[in-house]
């Protein structure tokens, strides 16, 4: 079996970020033996999963009670 290279799993972007949530992002991230970019990843899916807009008020994106 050859080895085929995945595209387009992960997008590379960048973002300016205040340098004191820098960090405080590090070092929780440290804290938790977490590359920045997992805790941010992390932090980003938690923060969609969690937000209420008005669709969705009552239960987040996985259909789960907020």
């Amino acid at each position: 079996m050859k080895f085929k290279p995945k595209s387009g799993e992960k997008e590379i972007i960048s973002f300016r970020i205040p340098k004191v949530l820098l960090s405080e992002v590090d070092l929780v991230a440290n804290k938790n033996s977490l590359s920045r970019n997992e805790f941010m990843i992390q932090c980003l899916e938690y923060a969609l999963d969690n937000i209420e807009t008005e669709e969705n008020s009552t239960t987040g994106k996985n259909g789960q009670e907020t």
